[in-house]
């Protein structure tokens, strides 16, 4: 038994947790609080923390088949053409980290101090450039390493 990413069609990502969980397949689809303004209301909303991903902890070779088969599946997330392995400690941090602090994002496209990155527009379009820092915010960070993820959460600070 193993934890692997789901790849799922767009906004299907509770649906497919609650059949593979009818199915008896052991998944986890991290949701975060997200407070949404209508024009006549506020509300929170529990939104899945990454967008059409799905972890499944699962015999890949006995339960591939069922899992690939379920609605709303599009395929496994792939890693040098085999599915993506998550290690259980990246699960645990991910679940203990929502559980302290409400307002979650997820942040793609790692870029660290140090790393050099090609600028993509403006006058200086095509140049390579190192970062040397960031903005300064009150944020705690949770890097995980397989999926080229950052889960950001905002610290409100008093006054």
């Amino acid at each position: 038994m193993a934890w692997y990413a789901l790849y799922t069609k767009s906004r299907q990502e509770k649906k497919v947790a609650f059949r593979l969980e009818e199915l008896g397949v052991s998944c986890y689809c991290p949701l975060t609080k997200k407070r949404k303004q209508w024009s006549d209301r506020k509300k929170w909303v529990e939104e899945p923390l990454f967008k059409s991903y799905v972890f499944v902890n699962i015999d890949l070779e006995a339960q591939s088949a069922t899992v690939r088969k379920v609605n709303g599946v599009v395929n496994f997330v792939y890693w040098l053409q085999k599915p993506a392995l998550i290690q259980d400690s990246e699960i645990v941090a991910i679940q203990h980290f929502l559980a302290e602090h409400a307002e979650v994002e997820a942040h793609g496209n790692l870029v660290n101090i140090g790393d050099f990155v090609t600028l993509d527009s403006g006058a200086l379009s095509g140049q390579k450039a190192e970062v040397i820092g960031f903005k300064n915010k009150h944020e705690v960070r949770l890097k995980i390493e397989s999926l080229g993820f950052e889960l950001v959460a905002y610290i409100n600070q008093g006054p």
